[in-house]
């Protein structure tokens, strides 16, 4: 069989871009070998979200007084909670498989592995091996959960971000390895839910890509909800033989034996890059990652990658983007390179984590001379009648030419604002311009005008 295009890959890189890709008149199939959607889909962005929304609802029952209300009894029945995360996945999926169907797209079931001569061999579930061509095919083979040698997952006491959304039980104590956005919402979600939570960090600070006033604020927010929080510290090596894990840490002052029920390793991804061809066709690899030009092609003519295989921000949102440009170069539109240095990142813990561009310490290294403002939600009326005045926003502007460099927020809600700071980067904004755009109020999201009148000296509230 062939085709115009073919995508190895239904995740949010692989899915976009065969939706795109059938819209600009190609016919298209997508090589999938499990669920459509991807890990994003189905055991990644989006079950988690269902997870830390029943932790925020137990949260809220906990404080209910807080808001004038009294809630006799309640609880938590964790199983129930993981099957509302699962449906929730499951209605997802569902959802792709009809987006398939209204754009025509193939979806071929099975394992695919490239061939030179732009074709591929699909095994089946049965064993049963089809060849497919195609005039292009796009790599959109994403990643899982990376292994250190010293904490081999198991899959019963030490697992992977995949086992820690469908445990069987909740577990009484946890340790978790890694504080990026898996590791801290996990340990949000299991902390919520009553879990003795530890995190282990290798580098100084939690979240360590963010800015590091994000940082510190996050640190003390988790530690006042109860999470343990070890920086500085790398788990050297495990103990499963007893009934829990046996962890032997090392920190600054020296090593120290942590127990608990389970350990969750959070400590990134790994390349889904293994036996899918790339040497027969001889494309090209370094470090892990399928190396590609500014429109995703690599260095065999025909064959392209995106999202998580390739170099960049490993998110969903990135894989979308790099998808939808691929395509629409292949189809011969006008595309602009992307630009990775104005993709927002967000963690879905409590309190939320919202930023983009350079944080101050990397607008300092290159020798910008800058304009700062804070603004705390403990002055948003908005966050002090909804009872979340933890966190502020934070804005950086290069003093000399009002260029907007960052914008990083910490708060309840704040990874539905950010798009605001994203799209003014876009379009060149100063902040003279952000100032002079009425922001509604009482809402979260005026906190960003008034961080940036702090920044100009001209903050009304603090």
């Amino acid at each position: 069989m062939k085709y115009d295009i073919i995508v190895l890959g239904s995740g949010p890189g692989g899915y976009v871009t065969a939706i795109r890709a059938s819209q600009l008149g190609f016919k298209v199939a997508v090589v999938e070998k499990e669920n459509l959607g991807g890990v994003c889909l189905n055991w990644g962005c989006i079950p988690t979200k269902a997870l830390l929304k029943s932790a925020q609802v137990f949260d809220y029952l906990k404080h209910a007084s807080d808001y004038g209300l009294s809630v006799t009894s309640f609880d938590k029945d964790f199983n129930a909670v993981v099957a509302r995360s699962r449906s929730v996945a499951d209605g997802m999926s569902k959802g792709v498989q009809f987006l398939m169907k209204k754009n025509k797209i193939d979806v071929i079931e099975g394992f695919g592995k490239l061939k030179p001569g732009k074709k591929l061999d699909v095994t089946a579930a049965d064993g049963k091996v089809t060849e497919y061509a195609a005039d292009h095919i796009i790599i959109a083979t994403g990643a899982r959960s990376r292994e250190l040698p010293n904490l081999p997952q198991d899959g019963k006491k030490v697992i992977g971000y995949r086992q820690a959304m469908t445990l069987p039980n909740q577990p009484k104590s946890m340790i978790i390895v890694g504080s990026g956005a898996i590791g801290v919402e996990f340990a949000h979600f299991y902390n919520a839910m009553g879990t003795d939570v530890t995190i282990v960090e290798f580098m100084p600070n939690i979240v360590p890509v963010e800015d590091e006033d994000i940082s510190k604020q996050m640190e003390r927010s988790m530690k006042k909800a109860g999470v343990k929080i070890m920086t500085s510290s790398s788990v050297e090596k495990i103990d499963t033989s007893g009934s829990g894990v046996k962890a032997t840490v090392k920190t600054a002052k020296g090593e120290e034996i942590l127990e608990a029920e389970m350990l969750l390793s959070a400590v990134g991804i790994k390349t889904n890059i293994e036996n899918i061809g790339l040497e027969a066709v001889g494309i090209a690899v370094d470090k892990d990652k399928i190396l590609v030009n500014a429109y995703n092609q690599t260095n065999i003519p025909g064959y392209y990658a995106i999202g998580d295989v390739t170099p960049g921000q490993a998110l969903a949102h990135v894989a979308s983007a790099e998808g939808i440009n691929c395509v629409e170069k292949i189809a011969g539109l006008h595309v602009q390179p992307i630009d990775y240095g104005n993709v927002p990142g967000c963690t879905y813990a409590t309190p939320e984590i919202a930023s983009v561009g350079l944080t101050e310490k990397q607008a300092r290294e290159k020798g910008y001379d800058l304009k700062i403002g804070k603004f705390p939600f403990t002055a948003s009326g908005k966050a002090k009648a909804a009872g979340t005045p933890d966190g502020f926003v934070k804005v950086i502007f290069d003093a000399k030419y009002g260029e907007w460099l960052g914008c990083h927020m910490i708060g309840a809600g704040v990874t539905d604002m950010i798009a605001e700071a994203v799209v003014a980067r876009k379009l060149e904004t100063t902040g003279h311009d952000i100032l002079k755009s009425i922001h509604p109020h009482p809402t979260m999201s005026e906190a960003v005008m008034e961080a940036v009148a702090d920044a100009y000296g001209e903050v009304i509230h603090l």
